[in-house]
């Protein structure tokens, strides 16, 4: 199995287009070593020639001009991007589906929860059926089912299981106030050819028991690396909600609440890698204690461009 991140950024990217604090004003100006960063999507494939997304980024035109993996090859108008799979209804998640309307009619996987976001309170859906249109496959996750296996047409390889995790709904769902279940999914997908597993999840709020299992089962886990302490935007004077209002687990952790640092830990994954990374985050910067805490403990940091081969 084949991993692509095409971006690895939280919602705004890196440095964000608008933001003067020190990691952006610091990057732009060469103060520190950081690379920019796309908003956070992933690309899979069982040969390289054909290729799943996880997430449409505002930024997926950018990202499949920048990866020749993912150009046309047959014919005057082609893409090798044959499925798309939606982790949740997030807005730096799901827009990229617009900048794919001049393609074929997209398949595109998501949980009811998500389906009904796109069609009601962020319309996306309506508004691509006056182009390519959409073809939605139920990933049947909700109440009665916390868990599913689906397959994907053309990638018999690969075994896909979305599993209901903890997060927050966008700010347009009719689920803000309450989560339900199947606002927000991680995956796994397993190679079915040597058992190679890669659990994928870059929203992920807190990590129980159940989460924690599903870790457990992979060879490559890429998770949330939104934040590194609950109260980061809040020190950086950039928003008054910490970590956990904003359904993302930090590094560090907060009162009674490991954080994704100690429960990478307790895994045995031969791969770990931090994606969707906020610009306030301290590990954008190589030369920072905290980006040399994440080196000495096995951890990465998910950079645009990034490959993996399971």
């Amino acid at each position: 199995m084949k991993i692509l991140v095409l971006g690895s950024g939280a919602g705004g990217g890196f440095p964000q287009w608008n933001c003067n604090c020190a990691l952006c004003a610091g990057q732009r100006q060469g103060q520190i070593s950081a690379q920019a960063r796309t908003q956070s999507s992933i690309a899979v494939s069982p040969d390289g020639e054909r290729w799943v997304l996880l997430n449409a980024s505002p930024d997926i035109g950018t990202q499949i001009r920048q990866h020749p993996q993912l150009h046309p090859r047959h014919g005057l108008r082609h893409t090798p991007i044959e499925a798309v799979v939606l982790m949740d209804a997030q807005i730096d998640h799901v827009t990229g589906l617009l900048g794919l309307r001049e393609g074929p009619r997209i398949n595109l996987y998501a949980t009811p929860c998500v389906f009904e976001d796109l069609t009601t309170g962020l319309p996306l859906l309506n508004v691509l059926e006056h182009y390519c249109g959409t073809r939605w496959h139920m990933v049947p996750v909700g109440a009665e089912q916390q868990s599913a296996e689906f397959e994907i047409p053309g990638f018999e390889d690969l075994s896909f299981t979305a599993v209901a995790i903890p997060g927050k709904a966008p700010p347009y769902s009719p689920h803000r106030r309450e989560q339900v279940v199947g606002d927000n999914i991680a995956l796994l997908i397993e190679d079915r050819r040597d058992g190679q597993t890669l659990f994928y999840s870059p929203g992920l709020a807190e990590v129980g028991e159940l989460e924690l299992g599903w870790m457990r089962r992979a060879d490559c886990l890429m998770v949330d690396g939104t934040f590194w302490r609950e109260d980061e935007m809040q020190a950086a004077g950039l928003s008054s909600k910490p970590a956990a209002e904003m359904g993302h687990l930090p590094q560090t952790g907060r009162p009674g609440c490991p954080g994704m640092l100690e429960v990478l830990q307790t895994t045995l994954a031969r791969r770990k890698v931090l994606i969707h990374i906020n610009n306030s985050n301290p590990i954008l910067d190589e030369g920072s204690a905290q980006r040399a805490l994440l080196t000495a403990s096995g951890v990465e940091v998910a950079y645009d461009g990034m490959e993996i081969t399971l």
